[in-house]
């Protein structure tokens, strides 16, 4: 979790609330933000390690929705839904996820694409309603560790399409 951006008035107000992960990505931005784009990519990455996905629906789009299940490996399903609230290709994604439609703990996630020479630098800022529903998927779903392996899985899946991209 970076504790060093929360200098501003209206970060401090939301901190206690907040989960935010970042990492650098040895691929083009524009590769790293399609993965996010097409559900063929996503179901290869989406997910802390040993998870799979399982897609219902899905369109990437301004009130577009993905439904799907997260498969843990202890054999445990997980019911998802999320629905994309602003895209700025290739920039930044905005986002609703919760585990269905109207899901009154449903929590806001902002991704932001940053080029870093030829690499990218994601940052996923998570914000849950309450300090409550935060600590809980802290604690109880290893948010923190989950979305470090989340973007791993995803540094690893880009990385290697962008090798055998160059390879051609």
């Amino acid at each position: 979790m970076s504790t060093t951006e929360q200098g501003t008035p209206e970060q401090s107000a939301t901190a206690d609330r907040e989960i935010v992960i970042s990492r650098i990505i040895d691929a083009p931005r524009e590769l790293v933000f399609e993965a996010f784009t097409d559900v063929r990519h996503l179901s290869r990455w989406w997910g802390p390690e040993g998870f799979t996905t399982t897609t219902r629906a899905f369109e990437f789009r301004v009130g577009g929705e993905w439904d799907f299940v997260m498969h843990g490996p202890d054999g445990t399903d997980y019911q998802e839904w999320i629905t994309w609230t602003e895209l700025t290709p290739p920039e930044r994604i905005e986002l609703l996820h919760g585990e269905s439609h109207g899901d009154p703990n449903a929590f806001e996630s902002v991704l932001t694409f940053e080029p870093d020479g030829t690499a990218t630098r994601i940052e996923m800022r998570t914000l849950f309603p309450t300090k409550e529903l935060r600590d809980e998927a802290v604690e109880k779903y290893h948010a923190i560790e989950g979305g470090r392996q989340t973007l791993g899985n995803l540094a690893a899946y880009v990385t290697e399409i962008f090798r055998k991209g160059a390879e051609r």
